[in-house]
């Protein structure tokens, strides 16, 4: 049902540009006639939304309320690129205004199906978010010292000066833990992606719940790792680190916590879960004892 609603707006979406790409103009009545249809299919298509119930899973509605917004967004501008756009032609404007109505409605075939399938969605875009940040600060470490290299080029050593562009030895020490608590980050989206692939169900409202908590959880971890992230470039601030650091463990922490609760984690199988929380105790201990907890 949503699909078609999607698809029904395409085709108004097409019907209304195509009045509009060439003189004469539409009448009043058949504007208001465009305009009338236009607007039943987007109401359709918002009504059809609210159909969706809260019990298939916030995480699929989000996603999906997402893509609606999306739709709606793009009729709204082919309309004022149509009301802007002196009538000679169909001018390049409109002819990209209708596209993207067009894109954000063939969407409707990549959304997913159920909770489950939205739970591994955003889990995807968050992992894919913390792969790069990791290769971000690596690639960073790598060019000999000096994370600013690409970016100041050849101005003059002494001009820049060594502490607030360079990493000292100390610096270098404090990150090794840090890059442990993103190497953490990395292999908790992955594990649990994979623990909601294989396990994951949507039979009954206390595991859909389970699969919200996850994607919650775990929408938390990329903005917690772009924070230690920035905080690690010189000149590096200790105290930020430290902060920063404990609140990535204190995320990653929960989110494990929450999956080895969870029915996507049989017992027999929790033996991963036991070995990254390990791992981000191990590295959080290490934070600790290179930095100062205030200044």
């Amino acid at each position: 049902m949503l699909e078609q609603s999607f698809k029904m707006i395409s085709q108004e979406a097409t019907k209304f540009s195509l009045a509009f790409s060439k003189p004469p103009l539409p009448s009043a009545e058949g504007c208001g006639k465009l305009i009338e249809d236009i607007e039943k299919s987007v109401v359709t298509m918002s009504a059809v939304y609210y159909l969706l119930p809260k019990c298939q899973g916030t995480t699929l509605r989000r996603i999906v309320r997402e893509a609606t917004t999306d739709v709606v967004n793009g009729v709204i501008q082919l309309i004022e690129t149509i009301v802007s756009t002196p009538l000679q032609s169909l001018s390049q404007e409109q002819l990209m205004s209708t596209g993207g109505v067009w894109e954000s409605c063939d969407r409707i075939t990549e959304l997913p199906r159920d909770n489950q399938a939205a739970v591994l969605s955003v889990m995807s875009s968050y992992s894919k978010l913390v792969k790069d940040a990791l290769e971000e600060i690596e690639e960073a470490q790598n060019s000999d010292g000096d994370p600013f290299s690409d970016v100041l080029g050849d101005i003059d050593m002494e001009e820049r000066g060594n502490r607030d562009t360079y990493w000292s030895e100390a610096d270098r020490q404090v990150m090794a833990p840090c890059l442990g608590l993103i190497k953490a980050s990395k292999a908790s989206l992955k594990k649990v992606s994979e623990a909601v692939k294989n396990h994951g169900k949507v039979r009954e409202q206390e595991y859909i719940a389970q699969l919200d908590d996850l994607a919650d959880c775990s929408s938390e971890i990329s903005p917690s790792v772009d924070e230690l992230v920035l905080c690690l470039y010189p000149p590096m601030n200790y105290v930020a680190v430290r902060f920063n650091a404990a609140k990535l463990a204190s995320v990653l922490k929960k989110m494990l916590d929450i999956v080895g609760m969870s029915h996507v984690c049989p017992e027999a199988e929790n033996s991963w879960v036991q070995f990254l929380n390990r791992a981000v105790d191990h590295n959080m201990d290490k934070v600790k004892e290179l930095t100062p907890a205030s200044a």
